[in-house]
């Protein structure tokens, strides 16, 4: 066992973060929690996850579920495929696993939103199995202490981080190490001012004078911004939504009737929802607007309230009584709109 582990596993063994899912009996809660915890803190996932667990005790029932079931509890943890692929596995798992999930890397990969990181972590944590793996934390842990000039984020830095990972990982102890290096990474090795005299790596670490000058990233893009604008459509306590398509951004969400515009005007508002849906509406008044941010753009959305002038029928349209509008889930920026009308 290197000096590396030994001091990552001592530290861990007096300083490990107390979480629902670690030493839970079920490696289904393990998946879970490591599906959840893509792209999103801890702290954000943690009720998710016990609501979850209470609605969806096990593989079984999660299968049997309807899809706007698990969306609904999905609803404000963002990255929505993520639930639509663990509800896709689950079937998968009941289907041709005995409603087990797989032990091994090469099957666990095959199972929608399972990549290399996230067998690797489910292998070692649920199964005890020699595994290494590679998540945000990680990676700036390795690109610290073995002061890695490579991209953490280019090919060549991956496989690099990947090989320290696995070259440090200490046999029979896979799920521990994987784990102390994530909440070393998320409480001492933070991306901004990390604290360094408390780091039980500090004296092997080669980036100590100047931990903020790694990882070394790829530089970034300029993320666009879009505008968006949004009817609503009330008559009878009735307001009109419509579905999105179940791939892609928000697959399967409920929204307002919505499309994107260069300019927010009642005129544009007009000609984008009767080019988008075949709807011809008058607008009355500006409801909100509604900023929001996605991994890839920016976005503004302004809410009018309209009055439809003609409507033809559509499968993605529905009409829902306002009283039940938190029965569909929707992602943030329309939720807040349907928050405003019900006020």
């Amino acid at each position: 066992m290197s000096e590396f582990s030994k001091r990552i596993l001592a530290w861990y063994e007096k300083n490990a973060r107390v979480l629902p899912w670690r030493g839970h009996p079920d490696s289904y809660a393990v998946w879970v929690s490591e599906i959840m915890l893509q792209q999103t803190r801890v702290e954000a996932v943690i009720p998710y996850f016990e609501r979850w667990m209470r609605q969806f005790p096990g593989i079984a029932v999660l299968a049997a579920a309807s899809e706007q079931s698990v969306l609904s509890a999905w609803e404000g943890l963002g990255y929505y495929s993520r639930a639509r692929n663990l509800h896709k596995a689950a079937k998968m798992i009941v289907a041709e696993f005995n409603s087990q999930l797989p032990r091994e890397i090469p099957q666990l990969r095959k199972l929608p939103g399972i990549g290399r990181y996230t067998a690797a972590a489910i292998a070692s944590i649920a199964f005890d199995q020699d595994e290494a793996t590679l998540d945000g934390n990680l990676r700036r842990v390795f690109s610290r202490v073995f002061d890695i000039a490579t991209p953490a984020d280019s090919p060549a830095g991956e496989e690099i981080l990947w090989s320290l990972a696995q070259k440090h990982l200490p046999p029979g102890c896979a799920g521990d190490y994987n784990q102390a290096l994530m909440d070393l990474g998320a409480s001492i090795c933070l991306p901004r001012k990390p604290l360094c005299l408390l780091c039980p790596l500090g004296e092997l670490c080669k980036s100590r004078s100047a931990p903020e000058i790694r990882p070394v990233l790829k530089p970034k893009t300029k993320v666009p911004h879009r505008l968006k604008l949004a009817a609503v459509i009330i008559q009878d306590d009735n307001v009109l939504l419509a579905r999105r398509p179940a791939k892609g951004l928000l697959g399967g969400l409920w929204e307002f009737p919505s499309a994107g515009v260069d300019a927010d005007s009642p005129e544009a508002l007009v000609a984008a929802i009767e080019a988008e849906y075949r709807l011809k509406v008058s607008p009355l008044t500006r409801l909100t607007e509604v900023r929001h941010a996605y991994t890839h753009f920016t976005l503004t959305e302004s809410a009018w309230r309209c009055e439809l002038i003609q409507k033809t029928d559509g499968e993605s349209l529905q009409w829902v009584p306002l009283n039940e509008l938190g029965n569909y889930p929707m992602g943030k920026v329309d939720r807040t709109i349907a928050r405003k009308i019900q006020m």
